[in-house]
């Protein structure tokens, strides 16, 4: 028996699997309870009104979105902070999006007063929510796969394959966000410009310069760019809005940053992250016993 199984099963998701308590999956267990626990506090206390229910559908699906955004920036930070042991609360994020999108899901029968007839028919005769559903149905299968059994089931490669499709199931998810969004889309705009962040850092890590400091400061303003033709492209199918309104409202700060600009900034503090690097990489190859030669 492994030290990480004999640890109470309620209580394994705050220790590694050697069995020693974590204070990163601890924090990290704590902190995704954070927003369910808001948004019935704020149900609770009328803070929702008038309508509850909506309301907490959207703050749900919202936060799954977001966290959906946390779990595919733990590889690059991983890449670019040199900090490995992100790995460790992979899985259990990604588990915290399904939770939510189940929760997001729920909250939608009980708006329509458990009639699941009408239900299906609103997934069926709306595309946006057909779109969500698909996403749904997609996490879902990727939640069953994501145990120690099934990957040693699979196989490691075939495993790895099959969870690449998050990138998809994620533009589906971006999609039923802008859809469902309608007029404004200032939230849906940012979340998709990381997304784009996120996308970008990945490219360069197959060319294999994804933790060089020179392509990530180019590919800060790259996402910014891409996120501010994003949004311009979104107004101008969507509402007829022509774009170079859309871009010219990006140039005016009267009303603070638009998504653009805080998908750049973001991705400068991925150069920021990258030049420091040293301060604790180094550190850290400093504190490890030197091995003797002969």
């Amino acid at each position: 028996m492994s030290v990480a199984s004999s640890v109470p099963r309620l209580a394994q998701p705050l220790f590694d699997r050697s069995g020693r308590w974590s204070w990163l999956k601890s924090a990290t267990f704590v902190a995704l309870f954070l927003p369910g626990l808001w948004i019935a506090l704020s149900w609770q206390q009328g803070w929702l009104e008038p309508k509850p229910v909506l309301e907490a559908i959207h703050g749900s699906g919202q936060w799954a979105v977001r966290l959906l955004l946390v779990s595919l920036l733990v590889s690059p930070l991983r890449r670019i902070a040199r900090w490995n042991r992100l790995i460790l609360i992979r899985r259990m994020l990604g588990l915290s999006v399904l939770a939510y999108l189940l929760i997001h899901f729920a909250l939608y029968v009980v708006d329509l007063r458990f009639d699941l007839a009408r239900v299906a028919s609103e997934i069926a005769l709306r595309i946006y929510l057909t779109i969500g559903f698909v996403a749904l149905v997609g996490f879902c299968a990727l939640g069953a796969t994501s145990t120690d059994a099934m990957i040693r089931r699979i196989g490691p490669e075939r495993w790895n394959g099959l969870h690449r499709v998050v990138y998809g199931l994620t533009i589906l998810g971006l999609l039923h966000f802008f859809m469902q969004s309608k007029l404004d889309v200032t939230q849906p705009t940012l979340v998709a410009g990381f997304f784009l962040l996120l996308m970008g850092q990945r490219l360069l890590t197959r060319l294999r310069v994804g933790d060089h400091w020179a392509a990530l400061l180019a590919l800060a303003p790259a996402a910014g760019v891409a996120t501010a033709l994003l949004e311009a492209a979104w107004y101008r199918f969507a509402s007829g809005v022509p774009p170079l309104r859309v871009l010219e409202a990006d140039l005016d700060f009267s009303d603070g940053l638009r998504p653009a600009w805080w998908v750049a900034i973001v991705g400068l503090g991925f150069v920021v992250l990258r030049v420091a690097r040293p301060l604790w990489a180094d550190r850290g190859r400093a504190s490890r016993p030197q091995r003797r030669t002969a």
